[in-house]
């Protein structure tokens, strides 16, 4: 048997006609860029993250550094964030002029641990930028009262966690701003790169759509130095088809996790779930003994497992120049040495799922 870590042929097979359809209209009316789908999804999609207002871009990464300079990063600024996450998260600070100061995580939700963030602080910080890792919402209370005890901005890298919530509330409007990837393996993915800013602050939110469209707020006259940073109507359209899906797909994907929770009880450590979160289970991250090993041997039994992330920040050739070392952020150098992601998506079947584990199983006893 063989299981993808994420299948996207069976998810395109449950809406074919839905995703065709909206295909064939933006193609038929030829408004390809800017086009009605996108404003449309801006609006749907930040009252399902329960914003007021949402700001299409072309992928994730653009979405996070539009918040970024919207909020006054540039050069000797610096914005904390977590050691433990994709590149992206750091590359959008530092396209802004930035300088990425990491955090250690918490040991059992892999987030910004709050109680390292204040020795972070200097005169420098901007923003406060927390990542909502593998669609577990971090402990934003906690990141907010120091942030508000220096007068900072919080930034939440949402871009795993559509859908997600904290304390009854959809991750989305928390923080002066959420950022959202559209990357297609995401929850919510478009065919393509794609990407959404959410937020209550109206300024904020026309700031962004103005640089994101070349600085502009109507043809050929430019206020500023803008970029080309707009999501393609053919996304937005297909995004617009999948968010009727994405609540039913995120109940099927709590039910995933409750199962390998159940089978997995006693074998591996499975997923923290604070009492305060609801998780959306972008990624189900187990931690094993001797992962590499285990990782190669479910690949051979036909396994899609992943590693997010096997490398943190602070250890990145391409962050070697802020002088960081071995050893200064344990608990995720720790963690990236022994997670394990399984394949979990909506479609998902009970036999696949004991596949899975089966393997597992089999990979941890050699």
């Amino acid at each position: 048997m063989k299981i993808p870590l994420c299948d996207l042929k069976a998810q395109y097979a449950s809406i074919q006609k839905e995703i065709d359809d909206a295909i064939h209209s933006v193609i038929s009316n030829t408004n390809f860029i800017q086009g009605q789908e996108c404003r449309l999804l801006e609006q749907q999609f930040a009252a399902y993250s329960g914003a007021q207002h949402g700001v299409a871009a072309s992928s994730g990464t653009d979405a996070l550094q539009l918040a970024l300079l919207a909020l006054g990063v540039g050069a000797d600024h610096e914005v904390i964030t977590t050691t433990l996450t994709f590149t992206a998260t750091a590359e959008a600070i530092s396209h802004c002029g930035g300088t990425p100061v990491f955090v250690d995580v918490d040991p059992r939700t892999y987030n910004m641990d709050p109680a390292k963030l204040e020795s972070k602080i200097t005169k420098r910080t901007k923003v406060i930028m927390p990542v909502h890792l593998y669609g577990q919402p971090a402990d934003m209370d906690a990141i907010l009262a120091v942030a508000g005890r220096h007068g900072i901005a919080v930034l939440e890298d949402a871009c795993q966690a559509h859908g997600a919530e904290y304390k009854g509330k959809r991750i989305g409007s928390v923080g002066a701003a959420a950022c959202f990837s559209f990357y297609p393996g995401k929850n919510l993915g478009a065919y393509g790169d794609a990407g959404m800013i959410t937020t209550n602050d109206k300024k904020l939110a026309d700031w962004c759509a103005m640089m994101a469209d070349h600085g502009r707020t109507e043809k050929y006259s430019h206020d500023y130095i803008g970029y080309g940073k707009r999501m393609d109507t053919l996304q937005a359209a297909i995004l617009l088809a999948k968010l009727r899906h994405l609540e039913e797909w995120t109940v099927a994907r709590r039910d995933h996790a409750a199962t390998y929770d159940r089978l997995l009880a006693g074998l591996v450590e499975s997923p923290y779930q604070p009492e305060w979160a609801k998780s959306v289970y972008h990624q189900y991250v187990v931690r094993v003994p001797n992962r590499d090993q285990v990782f190669d041997r479910m690949k051979a039994a036909g396994v899609g497992v992943g590693i997010h992330y096997p490398i943190p920040l602070h250890m990145q050739p391409a962050y070697r120049s802020l002088g960081y070392r071995k050893g200064e952020f344990p608990v995720a150098e720790k963690a990236s040495d022994s997670v394990l992601s399984l394949p979990l998506f909506p479609e998902m079947t009970l036999e696949q799922q004991s596949y899975v584990v089966e393997q597992l199983r089999a990979a941890l006893k050699g």
